[in-house]
This record gives C-alpha cells, sequence and structure tokens, in this order.
C-alpha cells in the first residue's frame, strides 16, 4: 500500500515543525514537502502531487484563497487548515463543491482525518 502523502505549509515556522513532529514518524504518512512561503504553493503541489495539504488557518475559518485555487486544480488533494491559537482546525476536499467538517483541534484529529476516518465535529456551510 501507498503511503499517504503529505505537503506541509503551515505559518508559524513552530506549528508546521509541531506537525511534521507529529506525523513523521507514522508508518502510513510520507512528508512529501514543507513550505515556508505562500508564494512556493502552487509550484510544491505541481512538483509533490500530495494526498494532503496541511495549511495555517485563516482568522475567519475560512479556507486560505490559494487553497481554493489548489482544490480546483488538483481535486483529489484534500487540505488540513489549523489554527493553534484559536484551537480549531477545518478539513476541506472537493466533490462537486468545496466542502468542509470541523475535526477536532488534536492529533488524533488530524491523523484520523488524513487516514479518512474523520470523527466530525459539526457540519459547515
Amino acid at each position: 500500500m501507498n503511503p499517504i502523502r503529505v505537503l506541509v505549509a503551515n505559518r508559524p515556522r513552530l506549528l508546521r515543525e509541531l506537525v511534521m513532529a507529529t506525523i513523521s514518524d507514522q508508518p502510513d504518512i510520507e512528508i512529501v514537502g514543507e513550505i515556508e512561503q505562500e508564494a512556493e504553493l502552487q509550484h510544491a503541489v505541481e512538483e509533490t502531487h500530495p494526498d494532503f495539504l496541511i495549511v495555517a488557518l485563516e482568522k475567519s475559518n475560512n479556507l486560505p484563497d490559494i487553497c481554493m485555487s489548489l482544490l480546483r486544480s488538483h481535486p483529489p488533494m484534500r487540505v488540513i487548515a489549523i489554527a493553534a491559537d484559536r484551537n480549531s482546525s477545518m478539513f476541506y476536499w472537493t466533490s462537486v463543491c468545496i466542502e468542509s467538517n470541523q475535526i477536532e483541534a488534536s492529533e488524533a484529529g488530524m491523523l484520523s482525518a488524513i487516514r479518512g476516518k474523520i470523527q466530525t465535529l459539526d457540519k459547515v456551510q
């Protein structure tokens, strides 16, 4: 079975490092890249073809604009957005439209979402 490919693009660096430390020792997950600048994101997704992109969640709990564009051009990819300052995480994916669910803001919540075993808190419109 192929590992789940994850690209990590969180700001700030500390959050990015914590996310990578959380998932790096999982045998079924491969970190395919680490992005510091949003300007590098499009190119990194094109190069690495991740199954998941992990980014910082904006103040409004909205999907970052760049991610909306990436999900449209890479519909199989899924996005986990994390806001450590608010203890909040969102999971985004595409079907006919982009959908999301709030997930548990924890290591277990993030790993469940990556593995497709989502334990959602509430459906977000």
